[in-house]
């Protein structure tokens, strides 16, 4: 590797966020209610963790659990109360009935952030077609990150896809930074970097209480140890 690997922590609240940041993350991803998989944090929260953290922060517009976009318009209006809040990088992702990217609602999103980096998340795991995804969304405004264990299944399953994605870094639909998150652990660092991915998202592997307790900066300081820098 000849750059230092990105590390994304999810963070639920100011103290995660904290705890993340001095452990070594690069990045944070906010989110509420991981029952859900993660939606989309009170604009209170993102404002104080923007005031007591000097990293990048990503946050989650998503309303309900599950894929489908549900009102458009409260997503636009999630959107524009977090810009107020302060967010400046953002996640998403929506699929139709079919298992297809939801264009018409990504593309209205994307035209709310107005250029604002963003990633498209997990919901590319469970699309139909992973490849056809990447097309329809290759050149869309914002777009520098795909969030993917490779599989619905979590990153066992979806090792050999994450690899031969890596492998493509480049070409059309492929441009962006592949973040690996989703069942990752320390164990699949190795063969991960060996492929050219360098950039790491992880949750519960922050927590050793699991969600109901804090982030761990020890925990943190392990996977930043683990992926160099």
């Amino acid at each position: 590797m000849s750059k230092r690997a990105v590390l994304e922590v999810i963070a639920l609240d100011v103290e995660d966020a904290v705890a993340a940041q001095a452990g070594g993350a690069d990045r944070l991803e906010l989110v509420t209610d991981m029952a859900a998989d993660g939606l989309t944090p009170s604009a209170a929260t993102v404002a104080g963790i923007r005031a007591a953290v000097d990293i990048p922060v990503r946050v989650m517009l998503r309303l309900a659990d599950g894929f489908a976009a549900g009102s458009v318009e409260r997503l636009v209006d999630a959107a524009g109360a977090m810009r107020e809040a302060g967010a400046e990088e953002f996640v998403l992702g929506f699929l139709d009935a079919d298992g297809g990217v939801d264009l018409d609602a990504v593309e209205r999103l994307a035209g709310e952030l107005r250029g604002c980096p963003w990633t498209f998340h997990r919901a590319i795991d469970g699309s139909a077609d992973r490849e056809v995804l990447r097309k329809r969304l290759d050149g869309m405004a914002g777009l520098d990150t795909y969030l993917t264990a490779g599989s619905a299944q979590g990153v066992d399953a979806g090792l050999a896809t994450l690899l031969a994605e890596a492998g493509r870094r480049g070409e059309p639909g492929y441009e962006q930074q592949l973040l690996v998150g989703g069942g990752l652990r320390l164990e699949h660092v190795p063969v991960l970097l060996e492929g050219g991915v360098d950039a790491f998202h992880i949750g519960g592997a922050a927590r050793p209480g699991g969600w109901s307790g804090p982030v761990s900066v020890e925990a943190v300081a392990e996977w930043r140890r683990v992926l160099g820098g």
